[in-house]
Order: C-alpha cells, then sequence, then structure tokens
C-alpha cells in the first residue's frame, strides 16, 4: 500500500489541532511551535507530491479511496490532477506563513490557532476530494471557522463582517447544494448510471441534457459566484477582510476565494459544458465589473486593508474571465491567476497585519515614508504591488498574460454587437487602473518625507521574515520560471477544454 500522501496532508492540521487541545493555554510559544510543525508537514508533503506528480501519465494521482456509507455510493475518495494540486500547494504555503504572521498573537492563543487549522484542513479536503459529497462537507468545514475567527480576534465591526461573511457563503453554499442533489437524482435514474454514486468523475460521464445543464450550472454559477466572489454577490468580502485577524485575512483572500473558482471549474464546467457554453456571456459581463468596478473602489480607500480587499474583487474578474472564456489558454490563465493571486495577497495582508500591530493603524493618510523606519517591510510591498500590477518577471503576469491572450481570441458577440474582445480590452484596462491606486497607496504610504511620529516603529525581524522572504520567493520563483506550474496546469486543463469542444455546439444566453 502506498504512502496516503493526501490523506496525511488533510490530517496534518487536523492532528495539530488536537494535540494544541491538550497543551496548557499559558504555553503560547509551544501551541505556536505545534501549529507551525503541523502546517510544514502540510507544506512539505505538498511540496513532495507537486515535484513527484507524473506529467507523461496526467490525470488524478496519489488517489485513495475508502467506502463510507455504500447504499449512497458515498465514498472517502481523494486525489489530485494538475488543477488542483497547485491549489494544494497554494494552501499550504499560505497557512505555514499565516502561521509566523500570527506569532505575535496572544489573545486566546489556543483556540485562534486551532480554528485556523480546522479552516485550512477543511480547504485541503475541498482541492483533493474526488466525491461530490465530501467536496461539499470540506466546503462547509472550511466556511465556518471564519466566523468565530473574525468574531472573536477580528477588529473593524468584527461581529457585523463575521455575521455578514457566514451568511453570504452558507446562501452560496446552499445554492451548490440543491445543484449537487439534483446532479446526484440525475445520474442515480436507470436511464443515465443506474447507480447512487457521488464519484466527481463517474457523475461528469452523465450525458446531461441541456436544459438540466443550463439549470444545474447556474446553481452552481451563483453558489460558487458568492465565493469567488462574483459582482454583486461582493459586498461580503471587502468587510470579511478588514475584519479579519492577519493570518485569516491571508486564508480568506488568499485561498477561500479560490475554492469559488475551483468549483465552478470542477463542478460547473467538468459537469456541464454546454451549460457553461450558455451562461458563458453572463460571467463574462459581470466579471468586468469585478475588475473594473473593484478597482475605482479600490483607488477611494483610505484604509490599506480595504485597498486590497477591493483589489481582491478585481483581480478575481481575472479568474472567472479566464473561466468564462472556455478555452485552454484562459482556463490555463485562471487556475495560474488563482494560485498568484493568492500568495500574492497573502503577502499583501501579512505586511499590513505587520504595520497594524505595531503602528495601530492602517489610515493611509496617517503615514508617509515608513520605508525610512521599515525598509523590508516596504521592499516586501513593493513587490506585492508590482505583481498586482502585472509586472514581468513575477507570478501575476504570466497568468492576467495568459488570461487576456486566452479570452480575446475568443469570437463572440453578446447583445448582437458586444464583442467578446472589447470585454477583453475592458479587463485590461483595469490593469491601468491597478497600477494607479497600487503606485499611489505605494507613494503615500511607504515614500516621501520621514514622519517622525513612527520612529519608535521597528521593521520585520526574526520570525516576521518567514511569510515575506517565503512569499516573494514563490512570486518570483514562478514568475521568472513559470513552466513547472503552468505545465502541470495545462496538463489537467487539456482534458476539460476537450470535453468542452466536444459539447454540441449551442447559444449563449444573448
Amino acid at each position: 500500500m502506498t504512502f496516503p500522501i493526501l490523506t496525511a496532508i488533510v490530517l496534518a492540521p487536523v492532528i495539530g489541532a488536537l494535540v494544541i487541545l491538550f497543551i496548557p493555554e499559558k504555553e503560547d510559544r509551544i501551541i505556536k511551535i505545534t501549529a507551525a510543525v503541523a502546517t510544514f508537514v502540510s507544506l512539505a508533503l505538498s511540496i513532495y507530491a507537486f515535484l513527484t506528480y507524473d506529467l507523461s501519465v496526467g490525470g488524478m494521482q496519489f488517489t485513495q479511496d475508502i467506502t463510507w456509507v455504500e447504499a449512497f455510493g458515498i465514498k472517502y475518495s481523494v486525489g489530485v490532477d494538475g488543477m488542483s494540486l497547485p491549489l494544494v500547494l497554494l494552501t499550504a504555503i499560505v497557512i505555514f506563513t499565516g502561521v509566523f504572521a500570527s506569532w505575535d498573537m496572544h489573545n486566546r492563543v489556543k483556540e485562534f490557532f486551532i480554528s485556523l487549522l480546522v479552516l485550512v484542513a477543511g480547504v485541503f479536503g475541498v482541492f483533493v476530494s474526488r466525491d461530490l459529497f465530501f467536496f461539499y462537507l470540506f466546503f462547509e468545514v472550511a466556511v465556518i471557522p471564519m466566523y468565530l475567527l473574525i468574531a472573536i480576534w477580528g477588529s473593524t465591526r468584527k461581529e457585523y463582517a463575521a455575521m455578514k461573511l457566514t451568511l453570504y457563503l452558507l446562501v452560496g453554499s446552499a445554492f451548490a447544494l440543491i445543484g449537487i442533489i439534483a446532479v446526484f437524482l440525475y445520474a442515480a435514474q436507470p436511464e443515465h448510471l443506474g447507480v447512487r454514486t457521488f464519484d466527481i468523475f463517474q457523475l461528469a460521464s452523465v450525458n446531461y441534457d441541456f436544459a438540466f445543464q443550463k439549470f444545474v450550472f447556474f446553481l452552481f454559477m451563483i453558489g460558487f459566484g458568492f465565493l469567488v466572489p462574483m459582482w454583486p454577490l461582493h459586498t461580503w468580502s471587502p468587510d470579511g477582510h478588514v475584519a479579519a485577524p492577519t493570518a485569516t485575512s491571508m486564508l480568506h483572500a488568499g485561498v477561500l476565494m479560490k475554492l469559488g473558482g475551483y468549483g465552478l471549474i470542477r463542478a460547473g464546467v467538468f459537469f456541464f459544458p454546454e451549460g457553461a457554453k450558455f451562461w458563458a456571456p453572463l460571467i463574462a459581463l459581470l466579471c468586468i465589473v469585478n475588475v473594473v468596478y473593484g478597482a475605482m473602489v479600490a483607488m477611494q480607500q483610505k484604509d490599506l486593508k480595504f485597498v486590497i480587499g477591493y483589489s481582491s474583487v478585481s483581480h478575481m474578474g481575472y479568474v472567472l474571465l479566464g473561466i468564462a472564456s472556455l478555452n485552454t489558454m484562459s482556463i490555463d490563465g485562471a487556475v495560474a491567476q488563482m494560485f498568484a493571486h493568492g500568495i500574492m495577497t497573502a503577502l499583501f495582508f501579512a505586511l499590513v497585519g505587520n504595520i497594524y500591530h505595531k503602528a495601530h493603524t492602517r489610515m493611509i493618510a496617517e503615514f508617509g515614508g515608513l520605508a525610512h523606519q521599515m525598509p523590508r517591510v516596504a521592499a516586501g510591498f513593493v513587490i506585492a504591488g508590482l505583481a498586482s500590477l502585472g509586472l514581468p518577471g513575477l507570478n501575476n503576469f504570466v497568468a492576467e498574460f495568459l488570461i487576456f491572450v486566452g479570452s480575446f481570441s475568443v469570437e463572440k458577440t453578446l447583445f448582437g454587437w458586444l464583442h467578446f474582445r472589447v470585454l477583453s480590452i475592458l479587463a485590461i484596462l483595469g490593469v491601468v487602473i491597478t497600477a494607479v491606486y497600487v503606485l499611489r497607496v505605494v507613494q503615500f504610504t511607504f515614500f516621501g518625507p520621514r514622519n517622525p511620529k513612527w520612529d519608535h516603529l521597528e521593521d520585520a525581524k526574526g520570525v516576521e521574515m518567514v511569510p515575506i522572504v517565503v512569499l516573494v520567493g514563490t512570486l518570483l520563483l514562478f514568475g521568472l520560471y513559470p513552466q513547472p506550474l503552468i505545465g502541470m496546469i495545462n496538463n489537467g486543463v487539456v482534458p476539460l477544454v476537450e470535453k468542452i469542444n466536444a459539447a454540441a455546439q449551442v447559444g449563449g444566453i444573448f
């Protein structure tokens, strides 16, 4: 029997949480070291899986199947392919660095790290699940701890933000659950599979009729659209970013939002290629609102976290554009953008959290010249900002380039006159707006005359440097040498696009 590497990745944070449960509350340092060790195990195993994945074979690898409820065809079934494995690696990197970004946590440390580790176990579970029941179960496990993490350890209207986030995401998960039940019942009919199963690949093999595809893909589009977040279902997200403690913000923007994009691809496009073609124009239209609206609102913000929060809404619009374009290059770019954006925003929030812990404010107007007092933090923020605006040499550029080229190649007209290429051009203009607000934030916060008010601030040092070094290194590694990441993603996307192209040619909603 081969070593169950994916199960170990999921269970490492759970075991870490159980160990912390028995550590006395006063032993802060031991609790943090335990969390660091648990997340390092997941990171090390994720890197090993990434490096040993056999591209020549492709498909699902490192698989494991255990029957759970035979009567309903529910199995604990895990595996990863070229689309899901990079997101497992992303999750491992973000949670490992998030633990070190929370090293200054002193309020109810025990409960905080238990909640954090349970949350990330749910995220890992979503990305490795091959069974739709467990996919949804892990999805819920990933959402619920967010309420506690924000409501207890957050700031800035934390109770309101926690409740709003939880209610929005539960409404979204309700739409997804209806879709999952519909798929299960449809596939179980004698004229289709004739057996009860939640196996994702068995369900994807069913030839769903066009009306059913349109209906259930719409449910998934709304359900997972809440989590992406897709305009106008996005309003929970910036509030959640701002109120959450540092590590939770890193996981929220870096990983949790990616569950929506991944779910839309894995459960939406994979099951219903004709339904995806039908609704793609609407997704494309809404995602441009994401891009432009998110960037414009980010430009008006006065709080550093709100800037990054609305920036995330904007950047996830690129992911939706890549998915809506439904070709190999664009979906390659969408998955790569999920990875790149996750690393970039985790770096942003780690740095803002470092500043807030020491200055007790995030208001841009109160700073100025912080690069004098905090040169390492300033350097990390500039690199994250340059990644955000798509500078060549950083990971985001590669992803956005693939999305733009893939979307620009789509021959589709909306409303009889609005060409898909117009939407691609508008999305590219979003990069220009991003450059404006990123450079303004960098200028007003870190450069200009030195503000003596902040002379007491200390630069990042010791464990505070772990998130900066790891996240900046990842942005540079896959920016300068993207082949390992893009090659793996492409390996997983090609079979999906072949299925899309094989689907009957149907018209879009317009």
